[in-house]
């Protein structure tokens, strides 16, 4: 359910982002904004990605 909301907003954020800086005025905080949804639509996206140490004991993690 999250990827079906967040996907989409995170591609909006990034054509806003790239539309911007096309622009001859643009707008930093339109700029700043899709970037920061972005970021964090990926954070949430990536946390659902296990990590490749997570099978080992905490022993063989140095």
């Amino acid at each position: 359910m999250m990827k079906k909301i967040m996907i989409p907003m995170m591609l909006v954020a990034f054509l806003i982002a790239f539309y911007e800086q096309q622009k001859t005025n643009s707008n930093v905080y339109i700029t700043v904004g899709a970037i920061a949804v972005f970021m964090y639509g990926m954070m949430r996206l990536s946390a659902k990605t296990p990590s490749k140490n997570q099978d080992k004991n905490e022993d063989d993690v140095q």
